[in-house]
């Protein structure tokens, strides 16, 4: 058999790695703490929350699908055939019922850190985000350089600063970036000031930066507002305001917002559905970049790189 229908396919996606590995592959669990666990085969792979991700190669996912074709190597009809080959003997009686763990119960799954920052610094500059900021954030624990990728990692913390949010972004041209294992989108990346009233709002972490360094460079004062990114936008059918703002306005007294989304169809129209969801308790403005997709655009092109690569 050489092909496989959508049900099939979609039938083979239920399954999550965890419970794939204890029904069929036992041998290949090594629990590493309460909840976590990885694989004897490969070592940089671990399993929380319903989740797995593989710090080797910066990927991850949910089902045990995704795993035997992006780890095991093996090609996607024939993994399929071999989850519902075995599932049709033992599909454990208790699958359907299982439950993904709540946001707030997730343990975040941090890579390893480099010994320094130095390619992620270096990263950071060549998109034209100043020194200082660079700096503060690292200092202040906002960001650093991963292993063994050399990614540049992007923390979130809750109201006690415990990391509950990791974004990562590879130093490369590959574009390779996402979430990390177990991360609440509620503590997206920021960078807050206590008794500020005015709060930034961007799409990416870069843009909050590029946005930060260009306050510095055109002679303002980035240390006295508040920002935060948004980890990526959508234009949902009614209003609503993302669990990552919702949840820092829940503590903050803000009293105005501006919304810096990318100067594209997306960004302009999440912005206008952000608007619509925060004008009745909240001063309101929307300010794309004046030139370029993003602020980072913007950045680079106000530092003199008017014809950049675009990362």
């Amino acid at each position: 058999m050489n092909h496989v229908t959508l049900e099939e396919v979609s039938r083979a996606r239920e399954m999550d790695l965890l419970t794939y590995l204890r029904c069929y592959e036992p041998q290949e669990l090594v629990k590493a703490s309460a909840g976590e666990y990885s694989t004897r085969t490969h070592d940089s792979v671990k399993i929380s929350n319903g989740k797995w991700y593989r710090f080797a190669t910066n990927e991850g996912g949910v089902s045990a699908l995704d795993y035997l074709i992006k780890v095991e190597g093996i090609p996607f009809i024939q993994a399929v055939q071999k989850i519902n080959g075995q599932d049709v003997i033992t599909r454990p009686a208790s699958f359907n019922k299982q439950k993904r763990p709540k946001d707030e119960n997730r343990k975040l799954l941090l890579p390893p850190r480099a010994d320094s920052n130095a390619k992620a610094t270096a990263y950071l500059l060549s998109r034209g985000v100043d020194r200082e900021i660079i700096d503060y954030c690292i200092t202040n624990d906002l960001i650093y350089e991963s292993l063994p990728k050399h990614a540049l990692v992007f923390i979130g913390y809750d109201g006690d600063h415990v990391p509950r949010y990791a974004g990562y972004r590879g130093l490369c041209k590959s574009r390779i970036m996402g979430d990390c294992s177990g991360s609440s989108k509620e503590y997206s990346f920021r960078i807050t000031r206590p008794g500020s009233h005015k709060l930034h709002v961007f799409e990416s972490a870069i843009d909050l930066m590029s946005f930060a360094s260009l306050t510095k460079l055109q002679g303002g004062d980035w240390k006295k507002d508040s920002y935060i990114s948004m980890a990526g936008v959508f234009a949902p059918s009614r209003p609503i305001i993302p669990k990552s703002l919702a949840r820092y306005l829940e503590d903050a007294d803000v009293h105005k917002i501006l919304i810096h989304f990318d100067n594209d169809t997306a960004g302009t129209s999440a912005s206008q559905s952000l608007a619509a969801a925060l004008e009745s308790k909240y001063e309101v403005d929307i300010y794309p970049p004046p030139e370029g997709k993003d602020y980072n655009d913007y950045l680079r092109i106000k530092r003199g790189e008017r014809k950049f690569e675009k990362e």
